[in-house]
C-alpha cells in the first residue's frame, strides 16, 4: 500500500514493518495535477501536513543508511551530545521532500532535479517529534533550450511540533511548463 496521510504509519512504522520493494511496486502514479512552472510565482509558499517519527522508524532508517550510535543505540545516544536518540539528517531530508510531494504541488509536473544547496541541520529531531514543512518559491528559470520545462528553486524549511526550525535547504526542481 503506498504512503498517504491515511496510512502514515508506514513512515512511522515499528521495526520490520516499513514499506517494502514488493508493496512499492504496486504504487500508481497520477497524471499531471500539480502546479506547472507557469502556475508558480516567486514568494509563493506551501505548507505541509506533519509526520511523527517513532523510535523504530529512526532506528530502521539509520541501520540501513546512517548507522551512527546516536541514531541506532539508545544508551549511546543518551550519552551523546544530543542526550537521546535522534533521526538521521538524511531521514529528515527524505521526509521533508516526501511531505512536500504529498501536497500534490509536484504531482505529474516535477520532472526531476538539479540538486540541493545550503543544507543546514539546525536542531536535532528526536523520537516522538512531529515535523512539518514550509516550502517557498525563490526563483523560476525557464529553460532556454527546452521550452517544455524550467527550473524552480524551492526553499524548504522543516519545523518540529514546537515550531523550532530543524532543517533548511534549497532544492532545484525541473518542472514542466503548461504550454
Amino acid at each position: 500500500m503506498p504512503w498517504s496521510k491515511d496510512n502514515a504509519a508506514l513512515v512511522a512504522a515499528e521495526p520490520g514493518s516499513a514499506l517494502t520493494v514488493e508493496s512499492a511496486s504496486n504504487y500508481t502514479f497520477a497524471m499531471p495535477s500539480g502546479k506547472y512552472i507557469d502556475d508558480l510565482s516567486v514568494g509563493e509558499t506551501f505548507e505541509t501536513g506533519g509526520v511523527t517519527l517513532t523510535e523504530g522508524a529512526i532506528i530502521d532508517f539509520a541501520l540501513v543508511h546512517d548507522p551512527q550510535p546516536f541514531h541506532v543505540n539508545k544508551v549511546a545516544a543518551a550519552e551523546s551530545i544530543f542526550g537521546g536518540l535522534i533521526a538521521s539528517g538524511f531521514q529528515t531530508i527524505a521526509l521533508t521532500f516526501r511531505l512536500f510531494r504529498d501536497t500534490g504541488v509536484l504531482t505529474g509536473t516535477n520532472l526531476g532535479g538539479h540538486g540541493m544547496d545550503e543544507v543546514r541541520w539546525l536542531a536535532p529531531v528526536y523520537s516522538g517529534d512531529t515535523i512539518s514543512v514550509r516550502v517557498t518559491v525563490e526563483a523560476i528559470t525557464p529553460s532556454r533550450s527546452k521550452p517544455d520545462r524550467g527550473t524552480v528553486k524551492f526553499r524548504y524549511q522543516t519545523f518540529n511540533q514546537n515550531d523550532v526550525e530543524v532543517l533548511n535547504l534549497v532544492m532545484h526542481h525541473v518542472m514542466a511548463c503548461r504550454s
